[in-house]
């Protein structure tokens, strides 16, 4: 069976019922030249612990590009940054449509199979995985739509092309179904403003425009988007409603213990309040557990179990915190609903790290530290619908070690969330950094506490590790973590949330800017949506918890010291672009001594004549730029130009008697005059064994180019 939909822009065909059909739910979609399988399996035995057992993956074929594997391993591994980060988008999209007590283990699979350089593929993705969990037999009520909002020329531009996407001042991606949004991910993209040079009108960079987003210009591009979703997610469900699987699942009934709850609110509720506003995360649970404790020796205790103790005990915890939010105004740890928690700034307090920041707010701390390279440490990345890789100039790395939670776990590779945090980071980030920067840059975030939106304290201190690294960054940057509390007509905003807020509250907002507006925006909803006027009062109770924080990260950026003499220096010049090849020499010999003899790195730029030389060694630099200016101007030019000036006194018939200096597949050298040689083609002395040093008598034949040929004389 075939569908072809016309949806937000775009043509859609779905094959249903035509492959995988022993999964509970498959497509195949296709949108122009683009094709991608979703796959939905879910397994008959639930599990037994409360949770949703949910694994998505998101896969691209090299074939579909036309593409083999790089590497040594012919053939797709272990997945890219860009594949895990497209598997968490539709993971956080498609995650809330679950009901309560669904706990069948479920696998969705989606695979791209063929590919064109214009298509979405993290939209059509979701789409096509939203389409085939919505026919599978698992009680979903309705399918998510995706949709991405671009600007070009101020205007917002829906689902734009990749083309499209690459004039973008924005980049916003919007997960919903029908009239609710689920999530969110948005940055601004940088770019240059033009001013034209009077001599020859030719256009140059003036100044780059970080493109930053007012709260209203978000609100008003979230708008389109939810118009965008509430028309795709109906249209997708009118479809496909009557294919949809109908076979019953029984779904675990949620445990609820009244009598437990009640003796608990009676008996020990205070000690919960107590052990609730205890101000580390660590006390908390250990006063928590003390209570479940001293409940199971109670005679009472003796008719229940442990687990429903425990069960219950977090409960009643869930309903005094959010309990106290709402009526009383006040949180956990005693804060009001707009306050932000203590920060502490300390900059480059590692000696021998170009630059460096530990960032700490509350009990959550960041070490941020910046290292700057050469061109050669850039990471290259090979993306399925790019034909050549691409070169990430800047990058952050976030890594969170569980001592930082006072968890005993191994240091393993990089989770789907560390990945997903240094991407929101560097998304952040990445508009106050200078475009032509001549440094690649690397920041590497260790958490070294946590206890609520480290990826936001990744921000703060990523920004002030740049400048204490002497990155010129147009602005500081900082990011603040919400969370939305609802709770029937009741809600409640709160400001810099804590692990505890987080994990009881409705929504994860993180917003991140300077004082003009937002570069970056994530939020995951884990309710029935959010209107506009909720979502305008978050966004602007964030920005006064923004320009708090960087009130305070303007404080500490003008007392950074930058670590001068370790930072790596760089010397950028120009020469002929014929020139390049003197640099180089034969078989690369020249530029390999350089780098030896001075100890820098070079990087060549054959069409435009650049020449960049780096190093830690100022004088060292400033000597290996002598020795090349050396090698491609004085000598060679001199050499060249009284070359020039002596073969003027050649003309055509002359004969000389000259040693042939040396032989080569085309021809003979021989020496004429003030050591001027003449060429003579090999093939009118291929019938005679010539060899160097020997004398022949030849003639000038032809002139050109500042060479001369010559024939054998008779």
């Amino acid at each position: 069976m075939q569908y072809e939909i016309q949806i937000n822009k775009n043509i859609e065909i779905f094959d249903i019922d035509k492959v995988a059909r022993q999964a509970s739910g498959a497509v195949l979609m296709r949108q122009g030249k683009s094709v991608i399988l979703a796959t939905v399996a879910r397994e008959e035995k639930p599990v037994e612990e409360d949770f949703l057992p949910l694994t998505v993956q998101y896969i691209e074929k090299a074939y579909a590009a036309g593409k083999i594997p790089g590497g040594y391993v012919k053939r797709e591994t272990k997945p890219t940054d860009a594949e895990t980060l497209t598997a968490r988008i539709i993971d956080r999209s498609l995650r809330p449509l679950f009901p309560k007590g669904y706990a069948y283990p479920t696998q969705i699979v989606v695979i791209v199979l063929s590919v064109d350089s214009q298509t979405d593929l993290q939209v059509m993705s979701l789409n096509a995985a939203s389409v085939a969990l919505y026919l599978s037999d698992i009680p979903i009520k309705a399918p998510v739509c995706g949709v991405r909002i671009g600007r070009i020329d101020d205007n917002f531009i829906l689902n734009p092309s990749n083309e499209e996407l690459k004039k973008s001042t924005l980049d916003l991606y919007v997960s919903g179904v029908k009239d609710e949004l689920l999530m969110i991910e948005m940055r601004a993209l940088p770019s240059d403003e033009f001013a034209m040079i009077k001599t020859d009108r030719t256009p140059i960079p003036e100044n780059q425009i970080m493109n930053e987003l007012s709260e209203d210009e978000t609100l008003e591009a979230l708008s389109i988007a939810q118009k965008a979703i509430l028309e795709g997610s109906g249209i997708y469900e009118k479809t496909f409603i009557k294919h949809k699987k109908n076979n019953p699942i029984e779904l675990k009934d949620e445990i609820e213990y009244p009598e437990i709850f009640t003796f608990l609110e009676n008996n020990f509720y205070n000690d919960i309040k107590q052990a609730i506003n205890q101000m580390a995360k660590s006390e908390r649970a250990s006063e928590l557990n003390k209570i479940a404790k001293e409940i199971m020796k109670l005679e009472i205790a003796k008719e229940w179990d442990e687990e429903s103790i425990l069960n219950t005990l977090n409960k009643v915890k869930r309903t005094i915190v959010r309990s106290q939010i709402l009526n009383e105004g006040k949180r956990a740890d005693g804060r009001g609903l707009k306050e932000v928690r203590p920060i502490s700034i300390e900059t480059n307090i590692l000696p021998n790290a170009h630059g460096s920041c530990l960032f700490t707010r509350g009990q959550t701390q960041a070490l941020v530290v910046a290292t700057l390279g050469g061109d050669n440490d850039a990471q290259m990345i090979d993306l399925l619908n790019e034909k050549n890789p691409i070169s990430e100039r800047f990058m952050v790395n976030y890594n969170f070690p569980g001592f930082s939670v006072g968890e005993a776990s191994p240091i393993k590779a990089p989770s789907r969330r560390e990945l997903g945090h240094g991407n929101l980071g560097k998304r952040a980030l990445y508009p106050s950094v200078p475009q032509d920067y001549p440094y690649v840059i690397r920041l590497v975030s260790e958490i070294l506490e946590s206890n609520g939106s480290s990826s936001m304290a990744t921000v703060c201190g990523g920004s002030l590790a740049l400048r204490a690294a002497g990155v010129p960054s147009l602005d500081l940057i900082a990011g603040v973590a919400m969370g939305l509390i609802f709770e029937n007509d009741q809600f409640a905003v709160l400001t810099d949330i804590m692990g505890l807020e987080d994990h009881d509250g409705d929504m994860d907002f993180k917003v991140a800017g300077n004082k003009n507006g937002i570069t970056a925006l994530q939020m995951d909803i884990k309710l029935g949506g959010i209107d506009q006027e909720k979502l305008k009062i978050a966004l602007y109770q964030a920005k006064e918890g923004r320009l708090h924080i960087l009130d305070i990260m303007e404080k500490a950026a003008k007392e950074i010291v930058v670590n001068e003499e370790i930072l790596p220096k760089i010397e950028l010049f120009s020469i002929e672009p014929s020139k390049i090849v003197d640099i180089i020499g034969q078989g690369g010999k020249t530029i390999k001594e350089i780098i030896e003899k001075f100890n820098v790195s070079i990087d060549l730029d054959r069409d435009k004549g650049e020449v960049k030389i780096s190093g830690c060694d100022n004088e060292q630099i400033m000597a290996a730029k002598n020795y090349i200016i050396n090698i491609t101007t004085s000598h060679k030019s001199h050499k060249k130009s009284f070359k020039e000036k002596k073969i003027s006194d050649f003309e055509i018939g002359q004969e000389f008697e000259g040693v042939v200096k040396k032989i080569t597949q085309f021809g003979a050298f021989v020496e004429l005059k003030d050591d001027i040689d003449g060429l003579i083609h090999h093939s009118k002395i291929k019938h005679l064994n010539i060899k160097e040093q020997d004398i022949l008598r030849v003639k000038v034949s032809e002139i050109k180019n500042g060479k001369i040929s010559v024939d054998l004389c008779e």
